[in-house]
């Protein structure tokens, strides 16, 4: 019998082997996950790669278009990482001999109550001349398109601008001595009150019908109305109105001591006397951006990115740019249209995911994206995985029947591997649905 060369059985061998991981793969994500209630009727995609090989040990409808909810921050870190360097670039200034110029170039940390250190507040306060903010690179919108315009009252979607201040929402609070029945004391911070010329009104609701505190603001104007509650301490974010720069400018009036204007005509400068103040490390923003999904931070993450790729602030502008430069390789070309995906029109695959995260940990390294990244036990992952924290890195999303989690997973062997699960359309128990996931990835964790 003639003997079959040594290199032909080997690629036989590892044919094989792929297509019997798949099948044991799928037989595993059918068992629990595809195949479950919750699911049949929904879309699912799932894709899992093996960076090391080249190869996909699973491939359930990767190569289909997902609405990705917060998955889509995957693409604006990617930004944020590509082109923000070290430390975010919060705001260019140049002077003349009796001004100020600030040119913002969206920096969400300006007098975020998370982070302490105030680099523009202290440039501003330590001048003695006028000072102006201009919009000159502000090229976009308050809010994004696709946006769910009923959820401008909720703290997970304030406006977008170049230059916010106390992440773009006021923290009402209300105390009440124990045993007190009515008339708690209400506090807001930032405390507007106390700004003169501030027109932003607060009115007491006499409805009975909600049984908690509840602050709601007027859609189209800074009018807020308070509903007291029966808790004793409750406090409740809600965004503000920017108006472009003019609520930044009323706001900073009260912590530099004095006016701020907005404009002016200081024609252009000589690019040698444009300084920029940088303000926080990056990874300090990325990483509650990531672990805590935060919207807010994200949008702000592409604008900067913007800014210092192209000298404005616009999110269609970048994304035209990454899609075009540096992403031009993905598997599928997505619909990409803000920083959060709180957008109804982003459009990815999971390959798109899965390919991003490869070339994220190949670019920026692995041991900084688990950092980034949540991991069991943590952040939005923090009642999921906490027997595999350490060993799953990963970003959840979720909209009204979207859930979705792509990320990095170390299996026992040591061998790592990156996932992307994406599920649309559903009408289950979300929770039901993220326990069926991580029973599917804890699988292939012992197994692979």
């Amino acid at each position: 019998m003639r003997q079959i060369p040594l290199f032909f059985a080997i690629i036989v061998c590892l044919l094989l082997t792929g297509c019997s991981s798949s099948r044991v793969i799928g037989r595993i994500a059918n068992r629990e996950l595809i195949g479950s209630p919750d699911l049949r009727a929904a879309h699912a995609g799932i894709t899992l790669y093996d960076p090391a090989t080249g190869k996909y040990l699973y491939n359930y409808h990767g190569d289909k278009y997902f609405t990705p909810a917060s998955n889509t921050k995957l693409f604006t870190l990617y930004a944020g990482l590509r082109y923000l360097g070290d430390s975010l670039p919060s705001v260019r200034y140049w002077e003349t001999d009796t001004a100020l110029f600030i040119i913002p170039c969206g920096d969400p940390t300006v007098l975020h109550p998370d982070f302490p250190n105030q680099p523009v507040i202290s440039l501003l306060r330590a001048s003695r001349k006028k000072i102006y903010l201009t919009d000159a690179t502000w090229k976009d919108q308050p809010l994004g398109a696709g946006w769910a315009w009923d959820d401008y009252n909720d703290y997970y979607m304030p406006e977008r601008s170049p230059m916010p201040v106390y992440g773009n929402t006021i923290r009402w609070i209300q105390e009440k001595e124990p045993g007190e029945k009515k008339n708690a004391d209400f506090a807001a911070s930032p405390s507007f009150y106390s700004i003169p010329d501030v027109d932003w009104e607060v009115h007491f609701s006499t409805d009975t019908g909600r049984k908690s505190f509840f602050v709601r603001r007027q859609w189209d104007k800074n009018v807020f109305t308070i509903t007291e509650g029966p808790e004793k301490h409750q406090a409740q974010d809600v965004p503000f109105i920017t108006h472009g720069l003019e609520s930044a400018a009323t706001l900073l009036k009260d912590t530099v001591g004095r006016t701020v204007f907005m404009g002016g005509r200081p024609g252009k400068p000589e690019q040698s006397r444009v300084f920029l103040v940088r303000s926080q490390p990056v990874d300090s923003l990325f990483t509650p951006m990531m672990h805590n999904s935060d919207n807010f931070f994200a949008e702000q993450t592409l604008l900067m990115a913007a800014a210092e790729r192209l000298g404005i602030m616009n999110d269609e502008a970048i994304i035209d740019t990454l899609l075009n430069g540096d992403l031009k390789d993905l598997p599928l070309k997505p619909s990409w249209v803000d920083g959060s995906g709180l957008s109804r029109f982003n459009l990815f695959s999971p390959m798109d995911l899965v390919w991003l995260l490869d070339k994220m940990q190949d670019t920026f390294g692995l041991d900084r994206m688990k950092r980034i990244l949540a991991t069991g036990g943590v952040g939005t992952l923090r009642n999921y995985y906490k027997g595999e924290s350490g060993y799953i890195f990963a970003k959840t999303g979720s909209l009204t029947g979207v859930i979705a989690l792509s990320g990095y997973l170390i299996t026992r062997k040591g061998r790592l591997l990156i996932f992307s699960i994406l599920i649309n359309d559903h009408r289950g128990n979300g929770v039901t649905i993220r326990r069926s996931m991580e029973r599917l990835l804890k699988k292939v964790r012992e197994k692979y």
